[in-house]
């Protein structure tokens, strides 16, 4: 089990990139959670088993609809222990 933090860049905010995110990550069962920043970036925290989130990942990069990813910056952090699912948070 591992947790990440992840900066998204691009064509991300008003395009649904939350809502998809909070889709798969709740069909993976994986925690955490997503949300915009004011610099029109998108952060996520992510936990759950490392095959789960390279599917996630991999997801959320090929780019579907209006969603673009050009960017993206990733770092394990530590695990929260008493999570339960995957939120958007505002």
């Amino acid at each position: 089990m591992k947790r990440y933090f992840i900066i998204f860049k691009g064509r991300v905010q008003g395009v649904g990139f939350r809502y998809f995110v909070y889709k798969e990550a709740s069909k993976l069962n994986l925690k955490g959670f997503v949300r915009n920043l004011a610099n029109g970036y998108v952060e996520a925290e992510i936990q759950g088993n490392q095959e789960d989130f390279n599917r996630l990942l991999g997801k959320i990069l090929e780019n579907k609809g209006y969603i673009k990813v050009e960017d993206y910056s990733i770092k394990e952090i530590s695990l929260k222990e008493n999570e339960t699912k995957f939120n958007i948070s505002y």
